[in-house]
This record gives C-alpha cells, sequence and structure tokens, in this order.
C-alpha cells in the first residue's frame, strides 16, 4: 500500500511526468540507433543525482540501485527504442486526453514512469532490502534490434538476477507466456533479363513469390500458437526486365518451443527446395528470440510475479488485465531460468502506428502501478 506521502508525490509530480514524456517522445529512437535517448536519459539521472550510471555498448542506460550493498538484484527495465525509423524529431500533438507520438506508449511512456520513480527514490535516500535494483532503459526490443539490450543486461548480470520485469505495453494485459521467433532476410539471385528477347529465363520476383505461397501453405501446428508473416517484399529494375534480385523479410512465431522446432525445418526446407540451377537463394537470420525455460521452482515465482502485477494493476486501475502470450524483453531472462514478468502502466492503444496514443490521464494511475511493484522491494522509511 503506497503511503500518503508517496501518493501526495504522484500527485505534485503529474506536470512533471506530462513535461518529460512530451520531452523524450520525440527525440528519435529507431531500434539500433537509441544514442539520442539514451544520452538524454543519461543526463537527466545525473542531474537528479543519480550516480553510477553509465550506456553500454547495447545502448543501455543502465543505473545501479544499492548494488554495493546486495549481490543478488532485481531488474527493472522499459525500452527506448520504437519501431519507427525516423532519424528527426517524431510528430508529437495533443487530442483532448490524447498524447499522440509514434512510439508514445510503446514504450516511451513506460520509460519516464521508471524515471519518476527514480526521482522519487534519489530525493527521499530509499535503501533496498535483500538486493539491489538495476533500473534498465534498454535497447533493441523491436523488430531487429533482436532483445540485444536484454540480452546485453542477462550476459553481464545473468548469476545474480532473482527477478526480471519489463515494463512494456498498457496496463490492459500481463504477458504470461513467451513467444519465441526467428527472422530471415532471404534473397533470391537469377539469371534475368530482357523481359521480351530474354523471356523463359528465370525470374526471381516470381521464385520469390513461390516461396511466399509455400511459407503460408505451411501446416501449422496445432500445439500452442503458431504463425507466419512475410512483411517486406522488393525486388526487379524495371517493367520490362526479368528481374535478377528479390529480396523478402519473413518470420515464424509460437509460444511453443516444440512448434518452433517445427517450423524451423519447413522454413530451411522451403528455402532449400528453390535453390538450383541458375537460381542463388541467400538466406540470413537477422533475428531470434526463445521462448521460456523454466524449472518448476522459477515458474512458481513467475506465477507469483504475475499474480502480484495484477493485483496492483486492478488496485489503481479498476479492472483485472488479461493473461496473454507475447514476444518481449522478458523472453531473453525466461530462457534463461530467471523468473520474469512484463506489463504496461500506463492505458492509449493503436501501438506500431504513427498514431499511437496514450491517455494523459492514465500517467497518474500509471505511476501509482509502478511505485507499487518497484516499492516493495524498499525499506520503509
Amino acid at each position: 500500500m503506497l503511503s500518503g506521502e508517496i501518493l501526495n508525490y504522484i500527485t505534485n509530480h503529474q506536470e512533471e511526468e506530462y513535461r518529460l514524456l512530451k520531452t523524450l517522445s520525440k527525440i528519435p529512437a529507431p531500434s539500433n540507433h537509441e544514442e539520442k535517448r539514451a544520452e538524454f536519459i543519461k543526463a537527466y539521472l545525473e542531474d537528479m543525482g543519480a550516480e553510477g550510471v553509465y550506456i553500454d555498448s547495447a545502448l543501455n542506460v543502465v543505473y545501479p540501485y544499492d548494488l554495493d550493498r546486495h549481490e543478488k538484484i532485481h531488474v527493472f527495465m522499459a525500452h527506448t527504442d520504437v519501431v519507427f525509423p525516423d532519424m528527426t524529431e517524431l510528430p508529437y500533438e495533443e487530442a483532448g486526453d490524447r498524447m499522440m507520438c509514434p512510439g508514445i506508449g510503446d514504450d516511451t511512456a513506460n520509460v519516464v514512469a521508471i524515471l519518476m520513480v527514480i526521482k522519487y527514490l534519489l530525493e527521499h535516500r530509499l535503501h533496498t532490502k535483500d538486493a539491489g535494483i538495476l533500473f534498465v532503459l534498454n535497447s533493441g526490443e523491436e523488430g531487429l534490434g533482436n532483445l540485444k539490450g536484454s540480452r546485453k543486461i542477462c550476459d553481464d548480470y545473468r548469476d545474480r538476477i532473482l527477478t526480471f520485469t519489463s515494463f512494456d505495453g498498457t496496463m490492459d494485459g500481463i504477458v504470461e507466456r513467451a513467444v519465441g521467433s526467428s527472422r530471415f532476410r532471404v534473397n533470391v539471385k537469377t539469371e534475368g533479363g530482357h523481359s521480351y528477347a530474354n523471356f523463359g529465363n528465370n525470374n526471381a520476383i516470381h521464385i520469390l513469390s513461390l516461396m511466399i505461397r509455400d511459407i503460408y501453405e505451411i501446416r501449422i501446428p496445432e500445439e500452442g500458437k503458431t504463425t507466419v508473416n512475410v512483411g517486406i517484399v522488393s525486388g526487379g529494375t524495371s517493367v520490362n526486365t526479368i528481374a535478377q534480385d528479390a529480396e523478402m523479410l519473413c518470420e515464424y512465431r509460437s509460444d511453443s518451443r516444440h512448434s518452433l522446432n517445427y517450423m524451423k525445418e519447413q522454413f530451411q526446407e522451403i528455402f532449400e527446395r528453390y535453390h538450383r540451377g541458375s537460381v542463388e537463394v541467400t538466406v540470413t537470420q537477422v533475428g531470434e528470440r526463445p521462448c521460456e525455460s523454466l524449472s518448476e521452482e522459477a515458474e512458481r515465482i513467475r506465477e507469483e510475479l504475475i499474480s502480484a502485477a495484477a493485483g496492483v494493476i486492478s488496485k489503481y486501475n479498476g479492472k483485472l488485465p488479461k493473461r496473454q502470450p507475447s514476444s518481449t524483453d522478458c523472453n531473453i531472462p525466461l530462457s534463461l531460468g530467471i523468473p520474469s514478468v512484463c506489463y504496461g502502466v500506463v492505458s492509449g492503444g493503436l501501438a506500431h502506428t504513427r498514431e499511437e496514443y496514450v491517455l494523459r490521464s492514465s500517467l497518474e494511475k500509471g505511476l501509482k502501478v509502478a511505485m507499487d511493484s518497484i516499492l516493495k522491494f524498499f525499506e520503509d522509511e
């Protein structure tokens, strides 16, 4: 239960949280190019008096809190990258209660919530109970970022992590299962030629289209939920040229480890089927997200984390969040046997569109959720 002092802090800092979210949302941060946001966040934390903040080689902003007093740690993170490729200032608008900006809900508002909790901790010089806290404003959660930020944290701190919490998305849901995936860039090269003079030569676009057809005709396994997708297709030179080159980005996903292995075999067979004669098929894996692998004890602790998060969210948001599978930063720790949970601390919608929004009225409730989730690991004032 949050004290009256904490509730007053949350109420009195709503304007500051709003301004910070508005500022941070405009800073471009496509996956693998989060430098500008990382520098802003590091400077913001240091201006508040945070010591030991660093940006690691994956572009994570890491703030170790009380790690010098404890060997074990709890991780709290929210990702700084967005799905949009913009390298210039992102467009921000407001309409009534909506704060609209590409990436504002996924995941900028959750980043801001963590920053506001850290501000409270620094102002009140609180200490943790039995483990330190590693705050991470991390990189590479989206798309071809391939969870690089989460991987780096687990590489650096794996043996010390007790629990792992990612604030991501909205308060409507809690991730209960990790969806694994594999992503590929597939390039087809062939002889091509003039559309009239060389008619009959192999056309790379045609070959690629046959591969796409075969992908969508794979018999989807019944275990868990499994999907396929071809997201980007490109190639060719002109309308009167038999294409020499064509390329696609494709993926499969599943919340079942067995089904992932099955899909791997199916995709490999399709790729190999068309690599013959004058047709060269080059496959590059550009992303891989593992499924979970938990012991009974780790599963028990994970369930406790999920139940606690659901209770906190329903207490402040007024409704119980839906449990759902998803692919998040928690895939990495869950694959390593570390109890993990992922949920958001804002309300909004239209994620991954340029009309994405969060409700300004949800910021206060969301900050209560974030405070309650984190402060349970701290000594009472």
